[in-house]
């Protein structure tokens, strides 16, 4: 999460919170004043996170990822500053993968990034059709190492 300028992140939104490492991590560093959306399609998830995570600076949505937008819109949030992504992007559909990458180049403001946290690089022809900077990084420290992905408008 070097990537993100926590000073200036506003609204972010993670996909995939799963039993929120990330979520934990990004409301540490975030402003007081920031939101963050937590986009979960597993109900179990969810239920555990708001059992746990008490925090009101936290929104979470069971929801797919590829209703990004209208999230935003019925949480009365404009476009994102940042979208974290760790959603197991290989076990969905061609067609899904490319919903939710162009949901989220919409979803983001001007200046916003999508960081994609992936274990291989099957994704990454999505990305480079919706956003015209994709860079890659490596965290090696992650067991397994982990690739990545910083996509920007």
């Amino acid at each position: 999460m070097a990537e993100i300028d926590w000073d200036r992140a506003r609204v972010l939104v993670e996909f995939g919170p799963g039993v929120g490492t990330i979520t934990r991590e990004v409301l540490k560093r975030m402003r007081r004043d920031a939101v963050l959306v937590a986009i979960e399609l597993n109900e179990e998830f969810v239920e555990h996170l708001g059992e746990t995570i008490h925090d009101t600076r936290l929104r979470l949505v069971h929801g797919s990822a590829a209703d990004v937008r209208r999230i935003l819109a019925e949480q009365g949030l404009a476009a994102a500053d940042y979208i974290i992504s760790s959603i197991p992007y290989s076990l969905l559909s061609a067609a899904e993968r490319q919903e939710i990458v162009s949901e989220s180049r919409h979803a983001l403001q001007a200046q916003g990034s999508l960081l994609v946290f992936q274990f291989n690089r099957s994704l990454l022809p999505y990305l480079k059709s919706s956003f015209s900077s994709v860079k890659l990084n490596f965290q090696l420290l992650n067991i397994l190492p982990v690739l990545v992905f910083h996509c920007t408008p």
